[in-house]
């Protein structure tokens, strides 16, 4: 069984990509990721000269996070630049807090299921990225849960947060063997100790990466995603700290 690849979630280094995209990138690419995620855009850039940029910096695409809105308005749109940039993978990353509701989610897995089947036809693969919020109960079960229960599996995966699985009370590793085969991407975030825990850089923090590690590679994981939503340092040290963390666990 191949060992997933390890890549950076851009939105970690969002202020770093706004000032500079490509400097920002090349720097990546220095630390030894060997693969970005994108973060609900490609700093402007042609899809013909960010796949330009990407061989040059010999970095891969490890998916791209496209919000719902704009997969249901432009999805063709979508489709054809990630296949300009050779990414198989587009990802819903969040709903916005006005469309948690329960008939948003009776409503979405034909939404979802949809989505996935345009990308399915381009040979692309489509995904859910999942928060807390998803695991308030929505009958006798999570509202996760529902979703992947009326969404087709050939036509949408889940993107499992190790983080927001944690903070919502949900073993990671037991939820990943939950849905094995069908969570080929990884977040991984860690979190800090203490009585208000916040985000960490990957190593850091309390969370035991072994099992998630051990239950993602069991179940066919091709790519793990390191992502911060916020950074206590400079996210440019933090996202080094994670990725010589990777290193030496093994990962890289």
């Amino acid at each position: 069984m191949a060992k997933p690849g390890v890549a950076l979630q851009l939105y970690t280094v969002r202020e770093d990509c706004a000032r500079d995209y490509v400097g920002t990138l090349t720097a990546v690419a220095e630390m030894g990721y060997p693969a970005v995620q994108a973060a609900m855009g490609y700093g402007g850039l042609s899809a013909s000269a960010l796949n330009a940029l990407l061989g040059d910096l010999g970095l891969s695409m490890a998916g791209s996070h496209v919000v719902l809105e704009r997969l249901e308005a432009n999805l063709q749109d979508e489709i054809d630049f990630n296949l300009g940039i050779g990414n198989r993978d587009i990802i819903c990353p969040w709903l916005k807090p006005e469309s948690r509701t329960e008939a948003t989610y009776r409503g979405l897995p034909d939404i979802l299921n949809r989505i996935g089947q345009k990308c399915h036809e381009h040979g692309l693969r489509f995904s859910y990225h999942n928060h807390d919020f998803e695991f308030e109960r929505l009958d006798s079960q999570y509202a996760m849960d529902y979703l992947l229960a009326r969404t087709d599996p050939k036509f949408v995966a889940l993107e499992p947060d190790v983080y927001w699985l944690r903070v919502a009370g949900v073993d990671p590793a037991a939820y990943i063997r939950q849905y094995s085969g069908r969570c080929p991407i990884i977040h991984l975030k860690d979190m800090t100790r203490g009585a208000n825990p916040t985000y960490a850089e990957v190593g850091e923090g309390v969370i035991d990466f072994g099992p998630i590690f051990a239950a993602a590679e069991a179940g066919g994981a091709e790519w793990y995603v390191v992502e911060q939503d916020t950074c206590q340092r400079p996210a440019m040290e933090s996202v080094k700290i994670s990725v010589e963390n990777l290193r030496g666990m093994g990962k890289l």
